[in-house]
């Protein structure tokens, strides 16, 4: 094993502070990888990883040889590439992505047949989930979110901002009635939605000028993702807030009914999110290239763009 392998090992393992979890995912026995990282100490002549039975942590020498390892690493591949002419043989690996599950289903997927036609040798893992994924330890090479974004380690890319709606079944709204006002909310139900389940729901949620609000309702029902939010709207169990990115064909066919359209949250803005910004490969940077050009027809642009 030469040492580019065993530093691409090293980084595994550090990255997901596991020997045997990092096996797995590159496919190698857990014996192979153990080795090559002492033989990555041993040629180093310093300790890169505290072992116990319980976790496996980077030493302070580790840590320095992990952030240089990460350039080196993502240098090399580019110098690989920097020769080859533009064309389907120019991209070649994996690429992986997290996104909300009706981003994928609605906006991505229905057009990544176009980018792998034109890159048959890449390898995309999507990754469809509302919780708030760990981009490092689960391996991710970026994450297209819709919120604020929370972890100052992160790199943001601000792609714009998804209009927000809010929406009722036409049977809801036959048996509810159709709100007018605020007022009118006291007689209706929200489908409640909390990422965490036993929290305590926000309510419903408008924007007036700079300021949020949240109006208590009452609600049986409350989820955790955004297919069962949509799916609950449906069913006639409430309404719902939602970006209406995933909505319009919804809307057009009338399964769903806007209401209130003048007390609605603020536009949610959408990112997308990378770890480490000189670590990006070719691939990565082509794929989120992408991502961008494909989504931004979708959303509003970002704020700084509409001043």
């Amino acid at each position: 094993m030469n040492p580019v392998d065993r530093m691409h090992i090293f980084t595994r393992v550090a990255e997901l502070a596991s020997f045997t979890q990092a096996a797995d995912a590159l496919g190698l026995p857990k014996a192979s990888v153990s080795t090559a990282v002492q033989q990555l100490e041993n040629q180093l002549g310093t300790r890169l990883l505290h072992r116990t039975t319980r976790r496996v942590q980077l030493t302070q020498d580790g840590q320095t040889f992990y952030e240089r390892s990460k350039d080196l690493l993502a240098d090399m591949e580019d110098l690989q590439t920097m020769f080859q002419q533009p064309g389907v043989q120019a991209l070649r690996g994996r690429v992986r992505v997290d996104m909300a599950t009706g981003m994928a289903r609605d906006i991505v997927i229905p057009r990544l047949p176009e980018l792998l036609q034109v890159h048959p040798l890449l390898e995309v893992e999507l990754s469809s989930t509302e919780r708030r994924v760990d981009l490092v330890r689960e391996g991710f090479d970026c994450v297209l979110r819709g919120g604020p974004v929370l972890d100052p380690s992160l790199v943001v890319r601000p792609l714009g901002a998804m209009r927000m709606r809010n929406c009722a079944s036409p049977a809801y709204l036959q048996r509810y009635g159709h709100p007018q006002s605020l007022e009118d909310l006291a007689g209706h139900q929200l489908v409640h939605y909390a990422s965490t389940l036993g929290a305590k729901p926000m309510g419903f949620e408008y924007a007036i000028g700079t300021q949020d609000h949240y109006l208590p309702m009452a609600g049986a029902v409350t989820v955790n993702n955004g297919e069962a939010y949509t799916s609950a709207c449906l069913a006639g169990l409430g309404l719902i807030q939602v970006p209406d990115t995933g909505l319009k064909k919804l809307l057009s066919q009338g399964l769903l009914v806007e209401v209130l359209p003048d007390f609605v949250p603020r536009p949610m803005p959408l990112t997308l999110l990378y770890a480490h910004r000189r670590n990006l490969s070719k691939r990565v940077r082509t794929v989120m290239d992408w991502l961008a050009q494909v989504i931004t027809p979708h959303i509003q642009p970002p704020r700084s763009e509409l001043t």
